[in-house]
């Protein structure tokens, strides 16, 4: 009896032994885990192995290509503005369970991602450099292209929002006119896909008083007569333009270029004077939309009365005019003198 109860105690102990041998193995493995993960937020990043993260990487970037190709290359259904996954947004229930709507406008169908667009994304999601316009003088610009584009779009000045204006025309044709041969090769250095001229300008901002109160003596600067191409007596046109300027009829007209804050800076009294040339010279249907920026300066609002017409002004925000410029037909008749003396 007595060996008996021994013998249970002897196997009572090694059961003991046995659950706290595995207590031990447990807590060991538990403690090297631990270890494991403080090990993972303290060692620098460098110095760890993270194979999963990058075969996870790897496998988002081949679905993203996966994604852009067949949005380029499609054929059989081209996928619509609305259709493609920057847009899938709209019309989606916020959290309140109350739709959160997008306009939308007809127009809209017919656009499609461009590389041009795909880019612009990538440029001004990653960059912190933002355009020279703010937020309220873009939209203006923009509702217009929208209800427009494709369209003809010709930008003085080549700058942070070039990509932007760019990717809001898709489809139609942006050119953008710069003075300085450096920043030309720089921009399209990093977005090859924009259509950009070197132009040089003849005039100087000092010279602004002078060409406004002058140029109404030479026959070649009054509207019924001016001209641009090869018009070298009027010295507020710009007659080394691009060949493809003056031959394409303009829908909207950007003038936020050359520069015009030093005395020696080319001003813009040329780009002006030279956008209501070829605004009035219109032949198409419809008006020219012409928008100045630095509006808050005196000579781009000065000629800008001259040349643009306060009365052809239909909206005002920020530092941006917009003007919706009818062509010279619908202003006057051949035979109108005072009409074809003044542009306003």
């Amino acid at each position: 009896m007595q060996m008996q109860m021994q013998s249970q105690s002897n196997h009572w102990e090694d059961r003991e032994r046995e659950k706290e041998i595995e207590r031990e193995r447990v807590g060991g493995a538990a403690m090297l885990k631990s270890r494991s993960y403080f090990h993972y937020y303290l060692v620098p990043d460098k110095h760890k192995h993270r194979p999963c993260f990058f075969l996870s990487l790897a496998s988002v970037a081949l679905i993203a290509a996966a994604l852009l190709i067949s949005v380029l290359f499609s054929n059989a259904s081209p996928l619509s503005l609305q259709d493609t996954i920057l847009c899938s947004l709209r019309n989606r229930r916020i959290s309140s369970g109350t739709p959160t709507t997008v306009s939308y406008n007809p127009a809209d169908t017919h656009y499609r991602t461009t590389p041009t667009q795909l880019i612009a994304v990538l440029h001004y999601a990653t960059s912190t450099v933002v355009p020279q316009q703010s937020l309220e003088e873009i939209k203006v610009t923009f509702e217009v292209l929208r209800s427009l584009s494709p369209c003809n779009f010709l930008v003085f000045g080549l700058g942070q929002d070039s990509l932007m204006w760019s990717a809001f025309n898709p489809g139609g044709t942006t050119i953008f006119l710069e003075e300085d041969p450096k920043w030309v090769q720089s921009v399209l250095k990093d977005s090859p896909t924009l259509h950009a001229h070197m132009v040089r300008y003849t005039t100087q901002l000092s010279q602004a008083d002078d060409l406004l109160s002058t140029y109404s003596y030479e026959p070649n600067c009054l509207p019924g007569r001016a001209y641009l191409r090869g018009n070298h007596q009027c010295r507020l046109a710009l007659t080394g333009l691009p060949e493809e300027v003056y031959e394409t009829e303009w829908d909207l007209i950007m003038i936020d270029a050359p520069r015009g804050y030093f005395p020696e800076a080319p001003g813009r009294m040329g780009a002006i004077f030279s956008a209501a040339v070829m605004a009035r010279a219109r032949k198409g249907p419809g008006v020219t939309h012409v928008f100045l920026h630095d509006v808050d300066r005196k000579v781009e609002k000065t000629f800008a009365e001259e040349f643009l017409c306060k009365k052809y002004l239909v909206k005002h925000v920020g530092r941006l005019w917009h003007f919706e410029i009818p062509p010279a037909a619908q202003i006057n008749s051949s035979t109108d003198v005072a009409a074809n003396s003044r542009f306003c």
